[in-house]
Order: C-alpha cells, then sequence, then structure tokens
C-alpha cells in the first residue's frame, strides 16, 4: 500500500527523514548559468513551508544563489572545500549528515549533490516543471542525476491545481535485498 504523503504533496513523511527535494524542467534541467531559469512562486513557497525547521543540505553555488531571508526558517548546511562565513560549512555529505543527527534533513542541490544524497535519502519530491528550455551554447546547465527505477519507485503524478502545467511525483526507496535474497 502507498503511504499517504506519497499521494499528497504537501503532507511529509514522519519526521525525521532524509528527502531530496528538486524541481527541473525538460531535460532534468535545474539551473542554466546558476539561476533557477523559471519563475513558479507557489512552488517557492512549498519549498519553504515543507523545509521549515529541518536542516537543508546543498553545495556552494546553489547556497550562494538562495536569498537569506529565506533560509531563517531552517538550518542551511552547505558543503563546500572552504569555510565560509555565517554558515555551518561542511567538507563532505557524511560530516553534514553527523552534525544533523537525529533531525529531518532536505537535500537540495546541486547536481554532486543529488546525485550524492541517493545514498543516503528515503524519498524524493520532485516537481516537473513545464518550461521548454533551450539553453544557448556554451551556457553551463545544471541537471538533475537520473532516477534508477531499480532503486527507486514513484508514486502517482500529482497535477498541481494551483499552478497549471506543474506535476508532483514521489520516490521512495525501495527496498534492497539481504544477499542471497531474491530481488522483489
Amino acid at each position: 500500500m502507498t503511504p499517504g504523503w506519497m499521494r499528497d504533496p504537501d503532507t511529509v513523511p514522519p519526521h525525521p527523514f532524509r528527502g531530496s527535494m528538486v524541481a527541473y524542467a525538460s531535460g532534468r534541467i535545474i539551473g542554466i548559468d546558476g539561476v533557477i531559469p523559471w519563475n513558479h512562486p507557489l512552488d517557492v513557497k512549498r519549498l519553504w513551508r515543507l523545509t521549515r525547521g529541518a536542516a537543508i543540505v546543498l553545495g556552494r553555488l546553489t547556497w550562494k544563489s538562495m536569498p537569506r531571508r529565506a533560509t531563517r526558517r531552517c538550518r542551511p548546511l552547505v558543503l563546500s572545500s572552504r569555510p565560509l562565513r555565517r554558515v555551518e560549512t561542511f567538507a563532505s555529505l557524511p560530516a553534514a549528515l553527523a552534525a544533523a543527527e537525529g533531525e529531518t534533513v532536505w537535500f537540495l542541490g546541486g547536481t554532486r549533490v543529488y546525485q550524492d544524497a541517493f545514498a543516503y535519502a528515503d524519498f524524493l519530491d520532485v516537481t516537473l516543471i513545464p518550461d521548454r528550455l533551450a539553453p544557448a551554447p556554451g551556457q553551463r546547465v545544471a541537471t538533475f542525476p537520473r532516477i534508477d527505477p531499480a532503486r527507486w519507485e514513484p508514486g502517482p503524478d500529482l497535477p498541481d491545481p494551483d499552478d497549471p502545467g506543474v506535476i508532483r511525483r514521489r520516490y521512495r526507496r525501495r527496498p534492497i535485498p539481504f544477499p542471497g535474497e531474491d530481488e522483489p
């Protein structure tokens, strides 16, 4: 049976949990030249509502692109090879997770954080943005890593009634069999 939070994009699993939250357009594009290339204010409001009071893990470039006032309601944990001022900074994802032990954690990007977070996340919260993007030659394009269907079970597509064209889909981690067990 699919848990209720898989069918309702405005709820979350019981706390604490670890989840990746992402919005992407066609081609799994999450950013162009360090900027989110669309404007869906309702999606941004949902992001900050669901992450309120949680630890958020993000890379340095994603951190630099975020409005600071929005991050006052959560605990930012930034991954960077060098310390940053006025924010908790960690050299690795395991170190950031150790600092957030027992807390709800959201992984918010960029590409490398999302890729590394696949090993730690309990579920993925994906927003499919309807905007068609055509990056120009030479632009830096950030993409969300491919979701492995052998490891992630998709929930239903949930159209956003307040934001036409936007679809939400959640994935939960498939159980990994113990050695010697058959795959489900």
